[in-house]
């Protein structure tokens, strides 16, 4: 299962508007035959592509997917057409289909007299390739995480406003790799005032990921049509308003939205409620001075504080990434 795991996180960013699958193919005497994750849109599913992979081996085998195989006829046929063709005896999944239009794998493949086993690594499933498009399914919104690098004393820039490199180069390719694996990065009108950022996702060569996500501004000044955040490198998206809601709505059809606009805007976010998750890069590095990470998030006091709960902490290079969820 964790080796569908890591397919699913190599796909991840590729698939949208399908879940990023990984699957991983055992023959009868549980040797691995066939790997693969879920191709873009249009494209064969995980459990199809790890079928390919194994071949006849599959026959009498055992098909572990992180996601239950689907049960209906979309761009592609169901992935339980392919599995009970292949002869296999066994499937093992992570989480059950939310989705209403897909689920019902599991039952048919018992009812055709597979073995199947579900739950296995679920918590790893759910908090890694699946965590956004599993929170799409159940809530209907995108999912957004507050990305940000700050000083250990919580400082975004130095007094002059410079902030580049706040984190170490192992972190700021980090950061990257989460960009190739979204579907849009929003950021303020002032974020690119001064600036100028291209939101681009790229390679430790400075050359551009296959898959680069939707660049959104928000805000209600104009934007030099000089700004390299208008250049060819992606798609970008203008959204007059200053409303967290109102840009969750013009975003509704995207799954992975990441924040990484300044304080004001991420303050607007979190004020509104519509952070699901914070990655905050923390440099072990004093600087002081009043440009904070965050503006004003509504909290009069100590009683009323924002309460998060770590579900990861994470070295990198000389740097910590903490991930948050809400409480």
């Amino acid at each position: 299962m964790r080796l569908a795991i890591e397919q699913a996180e190599q796909v991840k960013g590729s698939t949208y508007p399908n879940p990023p699958v990984g699957a991983v193919i055992l023959d009868s005497d549980g040797q691995i035959a066939g790997v693969g994750g879920t191709q873009p849109v249009g494209g064969p599913h995980a459990e199809v592509m790890a079928l390919r992979a194994a071949g006849d081996r599959a026959k009498g085998g055992t098909a572990v997917v992180t996601l239950e195989p689907c049960n209906h006829h979309g761009r592609t046929p169901p992935c339980v057409d392919a599995l009970l063709a292949s002869g296999i005896s066994a499937v093992t999944f992570a989480v059950s289909d939310p989705n209403p239009a897909a689920e019902g794998g599991a039952q048919r493949l018992a009812e055709a007299g597979v073995t199947v086993s579900a739950g296995v690594l679920a918590g790893e499933v759910e908090k890694g390739p699946l965590r956004e498009w599993l929170h799409k399914q159940r809530t209907g919104l995108p999912h957004v995480t507050w990305k940000f690098a700050t000083s250990v004393d919580g400082r975004s820039a130095a007094a002059d406003g410079s902030s580049q490199w706040i984190t170490s180069e192992a972190a700021r390719a980090d950061v990257h790799r989460k960009r190739a694996a979204a579907d849009a990065i929003v950021v303020g009108t002032g974020t690119v005032f001064v600036d100028d950022p291209t939101l681009t996702a790229r390679r430790a060569d400075g050359s551009l990921t296959s898959h680069q996500p939707l660049r959104v501004v928000v805000g209600m000044r104009e934007v030099s049509p000089d700004a390299k955040v208008l250049n060819d490198d992606s798609h970008t998206m203008l959204i007059r308003t200053h409303d967290p809601h109102e840009v969750m709505r013009s975003l509704g059809d995207r799954t992975d939205v990441l924040l990484e606009g300044g304080p004001t805007l991420a303050g607007a976010f979190l004020r509104a409620g519509v952070v699901n998750r914070i990655l905050a890069y923390v440099a072990p590095i004093l600087l002081g001075g009043p440009i904070t990470a965050v503006d004003d998030i509504g909290v009069p006091s100590i009683t009323h504080a924002q309460r998060w709960g770590f579900d990861g902490i994470t070295a990198i290079g000389p740097d910590v990434r903490l991930s948050l969820v809400p409480n």
